[in-house]
């Protein structure tokens, strides 16, 4: 049965249908650490290509190049070389169905659902190295050799190559020209990037940077080769060609200096060796003789022979730089992607500077150890009925603790306009603040500790009244009798308060 193309048809829709559940059922759910979600990271990514290669398969079904389809529907309905009959099609295929399940009686329909739960726990392999620490760091030890020993790079610490690695328009344009460093290093950081973030669509990225970069290059702002650019378009031999209309002899064209005439006969492709004067002739040659009609003896070994000349081997050296520069671009992107992994890299080298192997192995251990219990601790609710702030380890503060400061409770206080204050320490400092001495100058009663704990205006008014009878005689002196507090928490009297005051001393 499955052997027909229409039943071929039938199970890989049916494939991709179910894919696509379970692609939808693995992504409701929310993974506890940073492992699990890179699993389930790389089982949606592997669904989705098995989704890409099927559809694939059944387009080429539909298109039906070898008409191959369209024979096996016309056969259902039928028709045969004598003509049509359905009767003979409808028994052929019921034969065809009986036969099938008699050689397979234990056949049973497959229920999707029961392997759901199996493939939504599936460990993809991923592979990485130890320094990578499954995705969290960056491993560039063999980039940084590379790069240290070549032409363009310094002697400097693996650190301090994790900043200089993603800024390669500082290099001079003209040591750039080896492209193997910068093709290891894209080839690197694209293969991190497809195994820490397998969702991403690279292609879709690659193809802004590219547009991007193409205007950038011809309006000749691509940063660290700005002036290259537009001095190669516009003229190609500007360095290395020299006019030779204005030399009428040999020894004229001496005077140009050996250098200039290695860097016109390269650019021209012949050879560069030999004395100053041997330079001179060979290249005073090219002035009445063109460079098709010269003996190859002229040329250099590996060149094009004759059929090169300077704009086409300088257009080559564009392109190449160009493709450089555009490698540049990619790697940059990049790096502005995986910056927040390029950071934790920084810092677990500085970390790992400090320590000994001992102390690494024992670190490593217990980062691992870290990520099996870091479900467990997440899904432990917390038992918190009577509701307490929580503390810095992110649990409820002891209830005596809470009783003492009188946390998360509301005081108001009416002789401070019913200002609100949270906690019983705030209460208690508000005594002592301008706002409650304010408020009790307003009402014409003195600050003093008879008022601690008095929020009402109407309890202050007949407490002050009740003081004033039991005194009699004894009249109210504020000068002597009202405390005020200074900043260091000294008590003094207003008048002693108020001479201090002017004095400056407090």
């Amino acid at each position: 049965m499955s052997s027909t193309l229409l039943e071929v048809t039938r199970a890989a829709h049916e494939d991709v249908e179910q894919l696509e559940r379970l692609i939808v059922k693995d992504l409701q759910n929310d993974p506890p650490t940073a492992k699990d979600r890179l699993y389930q990271s790389h089982r949606v990514r592997n669904n989705i290509d098995t989704i890409i290669s099927t559809t694939e398969k059944l387009i080429e079904i539909y298109e039906d190049k070898d008409n191959a389809r369209k024979d096996e529907i016309a056969a259902l309905g039928g028709q045969t070389a004598t003509g049509i009959n359905v009767f003979s099609a409808f028994y052929d295929r019921l034969k065809e169905i009986r036969e099938y399940h008699r050689k397979h009686p234990a056949a049973r329909l497959v229920n999707a659902n029961e392997d759901d739960e199996a493939l939504l726990k599936e460990e993809p392999v991923i592979e990485f190295s130890g320094e990578e620490a499954f995705g969290r760091y960056l491993d560039l030890h063999e980039l940084f050799n590379q790069y240290i020993n070549s032409k363009f790079g310094s002697k400097i610490e693996y650190s301090a190559y994790l900043d200089v690695f993603s800024q390669p328009h500082n290099i001079p344009w003209k040591l750039k020209s080896t492209r193997e460093y910068m093709e290891n290093l894209l080839e690197y950081l694209i293969y991190f990037f497809q195994r820490t973030e397998p969702l991403q669509d690279l292609d879709r990225i690659f193809s802004k940077v590219e547009a991007e970069f193409e205007e950038q290059w011809a309006n000749g702002q691509v940063q660290g080769w700005e002036k290259q650019g537009q001095e190669n378009e516009d003229d190609p031999a500007q360095h290395t060609m020299i006019d030779l209309d204005y030399y009428s002899t040999v020894e004229e064209l001496m005077e140009v200096g050996p250098e200039k005439l290695k860097e016109a006969l390269a650019s021209l492709g012949l050879k560069t060796g030999g004395t100053v004067q041997q330079r001179a002739e060979r290249l005073f040659l090219t002035k009445h003789t063109p460079l098709e009609k010269l003996d190859k003896k002229h040329f250099a070994k590996g060149s094009l022979g004759p059929r090169q000349n300077g704009s086409t081997a300088v257009s080559q050296d564009i392109n190449s730089l160009k493709h450089i520069a555009l490698m540049e671009a990619k790697m940059k992107k990049l790096a502005d992607l995986l910056s927040k992994t390029i950071e934790q890299t920084k810092e677990n080298v500085v970390k790992k500077q400090a320590l000994t192997y001992e102390e690494m192995e024992q670190e490593r251990e217990e980062e691992e150890t870290q990520v099996d219990t870091e479900s467990d601790d997440e899904d432990q609710q917390i038992y918190n009925p009577l509701k307490l702030p929580m503390g810095w380890d992110g649990k409820p503060i002891p209830y005596w603790l809470y009783k003492l400061h009188g946390l998360g409770q509301e005081f108001k206080c009416e002789i401070c306009g019913n200002y609100s204050y949270w906690g019983r320490r705030a209460f208690e400092r508000h005594f002592k603040e301008w706002r409650h001495q304010h408020g009790m100058r307003c009402l014409g009663i003195p600050n003093t500790k008879n008022f601690n704990e008095i929020t009402n205006i109407q309890e202050a008014q007949e407490l002050w009244e009740k003081i004033r009878e039991r005194q009699g005689v004894n009249k109210w002196r504020p000068d002597l009798e009202e405390e005020y507090e200074d900043k260091e928490g000294n008590i003094y009297n207003k008048k002693t308060y108020t001479d201090l005051q002017r004095q400056g001393l407090i």
